[in-house]
């Protein structure tokens, strides 16, 4: 996977009057500095990721999406339960003929995050971590994070693998962290 190529492809799926991401570069895990690499270098959900980070469940708000049978496309952002705090943006691409059809329907309710969906149907997969980003946002990151253009923020692709298929690919970005050094 050239990350550049699958950035590109994700980010395209909802075009806006706003740019997206000004800027991102494919980064070494190892350089990824804490505490996003905690928090993006793994193969875990992000759902639970977010809410063990913030010690609070997380609430998906879906902000737009669109679908092609049996592809299912949503740009979100995760909220903590408690202060409706952004945590978290994403862009899925999802091949529904992966899962069953409850499956399908929780997520196409756009009720639950899809880590939890998955982990409560209990459905086999497997998240490969696809790339690392560093990423200048554009103005409608900045906008959903309340940040500045020169905020540098780290985000991932990855592809969650449901039943040992390629179903689902994602681009994940938590919002603006205090970053320590480098390593």
């Amino acid at each position: 996977m050239n990350p550049q190529d699958e950035l590109h492809k994700l980010t395209s799926l909802f075009p806006g009057e706003q740019t997206l991401i000004a800027h991102a570069e494919h980064i070494p895990s190892a350089l990824t500095p804490e505490p996003y690499k905690a928090m993006l270098v793994h193969e875990h959900h992000m759902t639970v990721t977010m809410e063990s980070y913030y010690g609070a469940p997380v609430a998906v708000e879906l902000l737009a999406h669109l679908r092609q049978d049996p592809i299912y496309c949503r740009k979100i952002v995760l909220r903590r339960s408690d202060t409706r705090q952004v945590v978290q943006f994403g862009l899925v691409r999802f091949n529904l003929a992966y899962v069953t059809s409850a499956v399908r329907e929780e997520i196409l309710a756009g009720q639950t995050p899809l880590g939890r969906v998955l982990i409560n149907q209990n459905v086999l997969r497997h998240i490969d971590l696809g790339a690392i980003l560093r990423i200048a946002p554009g103005p409608e990151l900045q906008a959903l994070f309340d940040c500045t253009p020169e905020c540098e923020i780290y985000g991932r692709l990855a592809t969650i693998f449901c039943n040992r298929q390629p179903a689902v690919d994602l681009l994940e970005i938590p919002a603006p962290l205090d970053v320590g050094p480098a390593g």
